[in-house]
Formats: structure tokens, C-alpha cells, sequence
């Protein structure tokens, strides 16, 4: 089988309009679909409104953070909503670029393919966002459930070095597997479709799935479950005894458990929004020989990218100091 000839990965997976008018790739045939460009017309269009929509959100929510002082105590979340401002920023330019339909050439075109068109930043800042969500997961696991341990050992630059490895593991995840499995033909850019055979397309999805949802998901059923147990018994025995200190000790119990909550409810939103998109490819893995891209296709990724707008929304809602900082601002301009 020809380079060509291999499907889409997991990573960056939606095509360029001028790929969906030419192919749907099926025993290396080329079918012509309008239906599927209509599709793809009228999803790229939402995704654009969905990348500016996050972009907004994220950023507000992200100065509501820096205005309420809370960059400096939950420095983890921050790092969050920089991903997901990072990764809506490029959802919006790359997707208004697509709708351009540019015919690339020389080396401008051959790096606006691999950095743009090939999806890398959006990919990029989407993977280093679910490492930081199990990044943050772990944190509250070690505060909460092995508190003498993580006062000793859980210092502040142990801190930036999961802020650092999280971006990390987005370069690292996305980089090599664009720059090796995309191509500029006739103008066009081909990203993440040229695989040395489907063995080694499937093993990279397959890694992909387990190591960003499977792993993940398995991280905050233990964590927060753990987290649970601890803090009910913990309520349970500051009730049975109260006494000077009590109150404030409760207060920041509260403030604790709100972080958690919030948490909780983005980590259990994640798993619902990948989870369509993680079906279909591995429904694809077990068919290869069946076409990819589908209106099933755009409507599990659509739900993909919609976490990442929508999780500012949580935090401005459930986050007790930035719902304060985004009142006051209303209030304001009220």
C-alpha cells in the first residue's frame, strides 16, 4: 500500500475542503460526495465561531484568575485556561484559513501546512490540556488524601515543572507525527495521511486513545474517588467535634471542596465530549477499508472542540473567586 493510500490519524484529523472535494479515501479510490462537503462547509464554520467563543471565555475567565490573586494558589488551573485560551486561538485562525481555500507554494506554503493547516497548534494546546487536567487531578489527590507528604515535598517549583512538562507532552505528542505524515500536493495541504502502512496509522491511534483518555479517565475515577472518601470522613469528624477553630478550619474545608467540585465537574464533562469522537476511531481501526470522514465524523469532533470553549463557563460559574471578579465586572459596567 502507497503512502497515499493510508487514512487519516487520530491527530489533526480533519480534512481541508479541497481533500473532501477531491476524495474519500476507500481501497484508494477517490468518491466524490457532495453531501460530505456540505458537511464539512458548515462545520468548519461552527468551529470558527466555537475558537473565537473560547477565546473570549478563556481569556476573561483567565484575568479573572489573575485579578482575584488566584494565579499564585492554584497556579495548575491557570496553566489550564492558558491551553484552552492557546488552543481556541488557533481552532479560530486555522479554521478561518481553511475556509480560504489557499493554494500553497514554496516555502511559505510548505510551513503555513505544517504549523497551521495540519491542525499542530490546535492539537498542540488540546493534548497539553488533558495532560494538565490529569496534572491538576493528581495535585488535589496528593493535597487531600497524603496532606503531610504534600506539605513536605509539594513545592512551588515542583509546580512549574508539571506546568512545563504539560506543554511539553503537547510538542511532543503532535510535532513528529505532523511533520512526518503530512504533504503539500498541488497546493493542498495533506496533514497527518501519510503513514508507512495502516499497522503503523492504527498503533498510533490506538497510543493516542489510551495514552489521552483511557489512562486519563482511569486517573480521575481514582483520584477523585479517593478525594471523596477522604473529605466525607473528614466532615464526619469535624462534626462530632467542634470547639475554637472549628469554623475557620470548616471555611477552608469549603473553599477546598468548591476547587474540587469544579474540577470534578470539567474532568466528568471531558470524558463525556471525547468519548464520541474516540468511538469513531476505533470503529475506523477495526474498518479500515471504510470511509473516514462522515457527518458522523464532524459531529463527535465538533463535541471534542466544544469542551474546550465551554470550560471557562464552569470556572466562571463554580469557581468561587472568579465568579466574584466577573460580577464585580458586570456590576461595573452596569
Amino acid at each position: 500500500m502507497t503512502e497515499e493510500s493510508s487514512a487519516v490519524s487520530h491527530l489533526s484529523i480533519a480534512m481541508t475542503t479541497d481533500e473532501s472535494n477531491k476524495v474519500q479515501i476507500t481501497d484508494g479510490k477517490s468518491v466524490a460526495s457532495l453531501s460530505l462537503v456540505d458537511w464539512e462547509f458548515y462545520f468548519r464554520w461552527a468551529v470558527v465561531v466555537i475558537g473565537v467563543v473560547g477565546t473570549a471565555a478563556n481569556a476573561v475567565v483567565l484575568y479573572a484568575l489573575f485579578a482575584s490573586k488566584q494565579h499564585k494558589k492554584h497556579l495548575l488551573i491557570v496553566n489550564q485556561n492558558a491551553l484552552d485560551l492557546f488552543s481556541s486561538f488557533f481552532l479560530a485562525i486555522t479554521y478561518s484559513l481553511k475556509l480560504c481555500n489557499i493554494h500553497l507554494t514554496g516555502v511559505l506554503g510548505y510551513w503555513l501546512c505544517m504549523l497551521l493547516l495540519s491542525e499542530h497548534f490546535i492539537w498542540w494546546g488540546v493534548t497539553s490540556s488533558i495532560a494538565n487536567l490529569a496534572a491538576i487531578t493528581i495535585d488535589r489527590y496528593l493535597i487531600v488524601v497524603h496532606r503531610t507528604w504534600s506539605k513536605k515535598w509539594l513545592r512551588r517549583w515542583v509546580i512549574h515543572v508539571a506546568v512545563a512538562f504539560c506543554w511539553l507532552a503537547g510538542i511532543v505528542t503532535t510535532t513528529p507525527i505532523v511533520f512526518v505524515a503530512s504533504r503539500v500536493i498541488d497546493g493542498v495541504c495533506y496533514h497527518n495521511m501519510f503513514f508507512k502502512s495502516n499497522v503503523e496509522l492504527v498503533a498510533s491511534m490506538a497510543w493516542y486513545i489510551v495514552s489521552f483518555y483511557v489512562v486519563i479517565i482511569a486517573i480521575f475515577i481514582f483520584c477523585y474517588g479517593r478525594i471523596l472518601i477522604v473529605v466525607r470522613h473528614q466532615a464526619s469528624v469535624m462534626a462530632s467535634h467542634g470547639g475554637p477553630g472549628t469554623s475557620q478550619s470548616q471555611q477552608s474545608n469549603q473553599i477546598q471542596f468548591n476547587v474540587i467540585k469544579t474540577m470534578i465537574l470539567v474532568c466528568a464533562f471531558f470524558a463525556v465530549a471525547w468519548l464520541p469522537i474516540h468511538v469513531y476511531n476505533v470503529q475506523f481501526m477495526i474498518n479500515l477499508n471504510e470511509s473516514f470522514i462522515d457527518g458522523r465524523y464532524y459531529v463527535s469532533l465538533f463535541m471534542a472542540f466544544f469542551y474546550s470553549c465551554t470550560n471557562p463557563f464552569i470556572y466562571a460559574t463554580k469557581f468561587d473567586p472568579v465568579k466574584k471578579i466577573l460580577k464585580d465586572i458586570i456590576s461595573c459596567k452596569n
